[in-house]
């Protein structure tokens, strides 16, 4: 393999711009990666950045420097931080993966789509689920739910509370839900509240879509356990799917074994034990890049994901209002204790 500059061809020279907790594990994937050379590791923490690059085997550089020497670069900073460095990376020219959300705004958002499209860059989010075993066993099996219910609650802790549950954890599931559905959002009813943050910290989401599709979808982060679940119906059958112990059950007419004493239905059950969706997630990138390939969580599937979510935040700010004028709660200041 021919070498350019100490990099092979055929590769790209990736900076990973956050070295907080995903940003170490976009690097340490990175620094393993096939078609991937990390070009460096920069954090407004220059110790955190220090630390996470010699895990990495890589070096630690200011964000200018950072953006000389990649072609690309994961953008794993505080949510709130997005549009800036990417649209500051765009600007300079090179590709970017944002985690989600993809900005604080559509205008934001937009505004970051029209700068990829006029370098000709490519602007991948991420939604790390999409690329998931389970994600795409879903997707394969049920084309037309008629109703999701999904569930992502986790015990508390202050990484990502610097935005509310509907953008730190809600958000991967509006995702996956506008992906599975394919039909625009009729409307909204939401309720939540900030319990432990000055975010809401519990989040519940009824979507109605034009096609009669529904999904009802909760979000916590101070349960005392970690769930992550999602049931489908459809015409086609019934399905459980666990992101957690990776499994899938599927009741229909299609596949399976049969079921005794159910005539005509069967069972499938699937389970995954290695399967790397970030490894996956980067090499989607990597083959945007590269290949020309069609990017898997583009810019417009930030967006629509980003307005679900800014929806359910009107929409419970709505019901909060309703709430406290009838003093089913109380007019508390945002920030801990402020309850349902």
């Amino acid at each position: 393999m021919v070498r350019v500059g100490g990099v092979s061809a055929g590769m790209v020279r990736v900076g990973v711009i956050g070295a907080g907790h995903f940003g170490r594990f976009h690097a340490l994937k990175l620094a393993t990666a096939k078609r991937a050379a990390l070009a460096g590791i920069t954090d407004t923490d220059p110790a955190r950045a220090a630390q996470v690059a010699r895990e990495a085997r890589a070096s630690a550089l200011s964000l200018t420097d950072l953006l000389a020497a990649s072609d690309a670069v994961v953008i794993a900073a505080p949510a709130e931080a997005h549009f800036g460095l990417a649209a500051q990376a765009l600007t300079a020219g090179k590709h970017v993966l944002v985690e989600k959300p993809i900005a604080a705004s559509l205008d934001e958002a937009d505004r970051l789509a029209a700068l990829a499209a006029a370098g000709a860059r490519v602007l991948q989010v991420g939604h790390l689920v999409r690329y998931s075993a389970e994600y795409a066993a879903v997707a394969a099996r049920m084309r037309n739910p008629l109703y999701i219910e999904a569930t992502r609650i986790a015990p508390f802790k202050p990484r990502g509370t610097d935005v509310s549950v509907i953008l730190d954890l809600m958000i991967h599931d509006l995702d996956l839900v506008l992906a599975l559905v394919q039909s625009p959002i009729a409307s909204i009813d939401a309720v939540g509240a900030p319990i432990a943050s000055a975010h809401e910290d519990i989040a519940n989401a009824r979507v109605r879509f034009e096609n009669g599709s529904v999904a009802t979808i909760t979000a916590s982060r101070i349960s005392l356990k970690t769930e992550r679940k999602m049931r489908l119906f459809a015409q086609e059958g019934y399905m459980s799917v666990n992101f957690i112990d990776r499994k899938l059950m599927l009741i229909g007419r299609e596949r399976g074994l049969p079921i005794p004493g159910a005539q005509g239905y069967r069972i499938e059950e699937t389970s995954w034990r290695e399967h790397d969706a970030l490894e996956a997630e980067h090499a989607a990138f990597l083959a945007a890049i590269l290949d020309g390939a069609a990017v898997v969580v583009d810019a417009a599937a930030g967006r629509r994901a980003l307005a679900a979510a800014l929806a359910v935040s009107e929409s419970m700010a709505a019901s909060r209002a309703i709430a406290q004028a009838s003093g089913l709660i109380q007019n508390l200041e945002h920030g801990a204790g402020g309850g349902l």
